[in-house]
């Protein structure tokens, strides 16, 4: 048997772990990644041989990659490969390769010449902000918050909410965001409004 079957054959555990440590069910696994459950069953005991098309589905629904649910060899390169997306004229850093789970990023927002209207949204998760430099105008359903750099602010994403520079210069944050339930645990109380 060589290394890449014996981490095929490994798998099953894995995937009952991973159930598991999320105190999750069977059912609840199938509805997520429409792989029946008796499939699901056969694949945590071993009694299937796992498929990319199977491990994907899972991969996602439990917040791993494909590398650590087979158990791939490290690489040896710790390092993350960031590539940097524009989105409405920002720079976002993805700081993290990870699927679901806790995400990280890096912001820059642009200096802006005039202010930018507020387009308020809302969704499912929990969103953690960190300024690094400048300053960050933060709507947050009727309030209006301008963070300062070391500041810090969390908040339910099912509140409708924007973000934009509020200064002359760039300004660059810190955002953690992850799934409904998932927070950062840090506390900042909001600062005196200083513009």
């Amino acid at each position: 048997m060589d290394d890449a079957d014996a981490s095929l054959d490994a798998v099953g555990a894995r995937l009952r772990s991973l159930r598991l440590e999320r105190n999750t069910t069977l059912a609840r696994v199938a509805a997520a990644t429409g792989i029946s459950v008796s499939t699901l069953s056969r694949l945590e005991s071993g009694g299937r041989r796992p498929t990319l098309e199977l491990l994907m589905p899972l991969a996602r629904t439990y917040g791993v990659t494909l590398d650590e649910l087979v158990d791939a060899p490290a690489t040896g390169d710790p390092r993350v490969h960031m590539r940097p997306m524009r989105r409405h004229g920002a720079t976002v850093i993805p700081l993290t390769e990870r699927a679901g789970g806790v995400r990280a990023y890096k912001y820059i927002l642009p200096a802006r010449s005039t202010a930018a209207e507020p387009a308020l949204q809302t969704h499912e998760g929990y969103e953690w902000l960190y300024v690094l430099s400048g300053r960050l105008r933060l709507l947050l359903g009727d309030r209006e918050l301008i963070l300062l750099p070391g500041e810090a602010a969390e908040f339910s994403t099912r509140t409708p909410h924007w973000m934009d520079n509020a200064g002359p210069e760039a300004t660059e944050f810190l955002a953690l965001f992850g799934p409904q339930g998932e927070r950062a645990h840090l506390r900042a109380r909001p600062a005196a409004r200083r513009q």
